[in-house]
Parts: C-alpha cells; sequence; structure tokens
C-alpha cells in the first residue's frame, strides 16, 4: 500500500445495536494502512488497524500525539473533544512524568478503598429500580446514573454540580456540525471549572481524587495546577462517557445471550475475566479516536508514512485481529486471557482502567445477583441506540424480573 491510493472517505456512522461496523471491517481485511477522508479536518489520515501494528503505533516515538495541536487534524466530531493542555495529547517525557504521578490515585490498593463506595452507590441505585418494579430503565436507573456518581463523587464535586457537568460532558462527544458552538462553551466552561476545583482543593484538601493527586509525589515531582485541572477535565470525561456505554453494552449482551447471563450465574467467579471478553468484543465507539502526526518518515506495515502524515489507529479492529485472538467475532468466555486495546495501549493505555473495572464488576456483579431472572421488557429490534455521538450504547434498556 502507498500513500498515492485515493482515500476512502469514512463517515463511521454505523449503529447498529452492537454489530461491526461494515465500512471498518472492511479497511480492516485490506491488512495493510489505508488513506482515510473523516468529517472534520483538513487532512486525510493513514488508518492502520491490525494488532500489532496499532501496537507500534501507540508506542513509536515517531509517532506524537502533541504534533497535532494547533493544526486541524482528521476527526469525527466538529469540535475537537481533547484539550491541548490534556495528558492525551502529551508525549513523553511529558506524559511520563505526568501519569506516574496522576496514577498513585489509582492503583489496585487505592481502587480497592473505592470499591465500598460504589457498591454502596450502586445498591442505592438497584434499590430504588426494584422499589419502582419492572419494567425498569436500566439505562437510567443503573449505567448512566453509576459512572456519573461514581466519579462525581470520587472527584468530591458538590452534588447540586452534577447536571451540570454531565450536560456539558454530552455537548462534547455530540458529532453534528452545527453542535460545534455548544462544544466549544462546554469545554471552555468545564476548563474554568476544574481550574478553579483545584485551586480550592490546594488550600483545603478532602479525602477526594483531584486531593489525592496533588498530594502525588516523585521525588520532589508534583502536578501544576493546570495539569492537576486537565486530570480532573479528564477523569470526569473518561469516567461518565466510557463505563457508562459499556455497563449499557454488557447489559444488553447479557440480556440478549442467555447462555452468556446462565455462566455468570453459575460461576460469578468468572466475572473479571469474562468481563474482560465482552469488552475486547465490544464496538465501545464509532470509528477512530485522537490522532497521531508523523515526525519523519515512518515504514508502518506494508506503508511508507511521510513526515506530516496523520495517523489514526483501530482498536476496535485490534481487538478483532485473528492472528491475535482466534475466531475474534465470538464470545468465548473460556479464552485465554490476553490483553485487549479496550483501554487503549503504550503511552496513553488509561491510568483510571483499575477504576473503571472496578465499577464494571460492581454494576455487572451485583445486577446479576439481585436480579438472576433479568429479562428484556421489549423485543431486542426495539431497542434504540444512540445515532448522535461517537458512542455505541443503547439509548434505553427496558427490563423485567
Amino acid at each position: 500500500m502507498t500513500e498515492d491510493n485515493e482515500p476512502t472517505t469514512c463517515t463511521f456512522d454505523f449503529s447498529e445495536a452492537l454489530d461491526f461496523d461494515p465500512a471498518l471491517a472492511d479497511l480492516m481485511h485490506r491488512g495493510s494502512p489505508t488513506r482515510i477522508r473523516l468529517s472534520y479536518g483538513d487532512a486525510d489520515a493513514w488508518l492502520v488497524t491490525g494488532f500489532e501494528a496499532v501496537k507500534q503505533v501507540t508506542t513509536d516515538h515517531r509517532l506524537s500525539r502533541a504534533g497535532i495541536i494547533g493544526h486541524d487534524y482528521p476527526r469525527m466530531t466538529p469540535e475537537p473533544i481533547v484539550s491541548p493542555e490534556s495528558i492525551n495529547v502529551m508525549d513523553p517525557p511529558h506524559s511520563t512524568r505526568v501519569r506516574r504521578l496522576a496514577s498513585q490515585a489509582f492503583t489496585q490498593q487505592h481502587v480497592e478503598g473505592m470499591r465500598q463506595r460504589i457498591i454502596h452507590l450502586a445498591d442505592l441505585l438497584l434499590d430504588e429500580m426494584e422499589q419502582e418494579g419492572p419494567p425498569a430503565d436500566l439505562v437510567r436507573h443503573l449505567s448512566n446514573t453509576l459512572p456519573q456518581h461514581t466519579i462525581l463523587d470520587l472527584l468530591g464535586i458538590e452534588r447540586q454540580e452534577w447536571p451540570r457537568i454531565e450536560e456539558s460532558v454530552h455537548q462534547l462527544l455530540v458529532v453534528g456540525a452545527d453542535s460545534k458552538q455548544s462544544a466549544a462553551t462546554a469545554k471552555a466552561d468545564l476548563t474554568a471549572y476544574f481550574a478553579k476545583l483545584v485551586e480550592q482543593r490546594r488550600h483545603s484538601p478532602g479525602t477526594d481524587l483531584i486531593s489525592a493527586m496533588a498530594a502525588a509525589r516523585d521525588g520532589e515531582e508534583q502536578l501544576d495546577d493546570k495539569e492537576l485541572a486537565v486530570m480532573a477535565l479528564t477523569l470526569a470525561l473518561s469516567g461518565q462517557d466510557t463505563a457508562t456505554c459499556q455497563i449499557s453494552d454488557i447489559a444488553y449482551l447479557l440480556l440478549t445471550r442467555p447462555a452468556l447471563m446462565e455462566h455468570l450465574k453459575r460461576r460469578p467467579e468468572t466475572l473479571t475475566d469474562v468481563l474482560h471478553e465482552m469488552l475486547r468484543y465490544i464496538p465501545f465507539r464509532k470509528g477512530v479516536g485522537i490522532p497521531r502526526v508523523a515526525l519523519e518518515d515512518v515504514e508502518l506495515d506494508g506503508a511508507r508514512i511521510r513526515a506530516g502524515d496523520f495517523v489514526h489507529v483501530s482498536y476496535l479492529t485490534a481487538n478483532r485481529d485473528p492472528e491475535r485472538f482466534p475466531d475474534p467475532h465470538v464470545i468465548d468466555v473460556d479464552r485465554p486471557n490476553s490483553p485487549h486495546m479496550t483501554f487503549g495501549w503504550g503511552g496513553h493505555r488509561c491510568i483510571a482502567m483499575p477504576l473503571a473495572m472496578a465499577e464494571l464488576e460492581v454494576a455487572i456483579g451485583r445486577l446479576v445477583e439481585r436480579f438472576p431472572g433479568l429479562r428484556l421488557a421489549v423485543p431486542p429490534e426495539e431497542v434504540r441506540w444512540d445515532t448522535e455521538t461517537i458512542r455505541r450504547f443503547p439509548l434505553e434498556l427496558p427490563v423485567a424480573w
């Protein structure tokens, strides 16, 4: 494959249940990196799809996230979701330092200390669902609410501010061209809000995540106020976005695949492994995320990437690479444990993954345990799916028990 090929225009707007996007599948089957054109941005990009090739891109210092700042880079949303100061567009060694400090708040031991708060929040929500009785919307009662409440609670944000934060986060993820101004306004509001919150925590620390990150030390190093505010904003975004979608998507799979539900009821000790297999399988978003730019010419999987070219990777196709995962389109609860890319890879792998996994384990574990007779209250084909944002998730999951 060479750079002279005409780019493939990709809308990546497929949103039929959890079926794999056929356009993405076609690009994956081409093997080598392919030139693509997205809905926004003034340049084309390379798309890399194979597991090993994605691994190379995400760990190669010649391919820079920071280098995209200041460019109208190829993307799926009218307004770039990521802020220029975000850890998601830092390169080593700066990103390494920030991640090393921030990740101290997400050690396995620290997250285990948070688990009881997550269980308490989940049980309160499931109590309310049980009291209201069937049919109940699982998205409203659990999927939307638990991750939002968890991350905002752990960040120490006052409850009266939660609706405002949730609405701003939603505005950033909308893909329509007419949403550019509202997305820009939402980003500015969130940035200012978290800057002020960090200032308050510096003067009056508490038991929240911002205070924990502020207290993190590596020798003489610590996070400065701007880095703290950006980390808090990143957590507010990803903490709501990813876990919200995944709780809904995993619940949908369990509700439409009785054998999966029966397996978890019969062998609850396999919950974590089964969750990882479902996370590998689920197309949790549409298309691609944040690109990188080549700082010099790079030979990559049969293609010559020139300096200045943008490169996108697809974690979705990497998770379905048959060379990495035999029978990749099958959910195999006995699949040997092998790291997937749902939480990213390399220097931009999600540092809050232990927290996200704790939320999923609590949400799905408590749901299956408390409602063993849980079932969809409508035919699967009547479930409505999100079409407005870059995410893949059911808008409602009417359930009975």
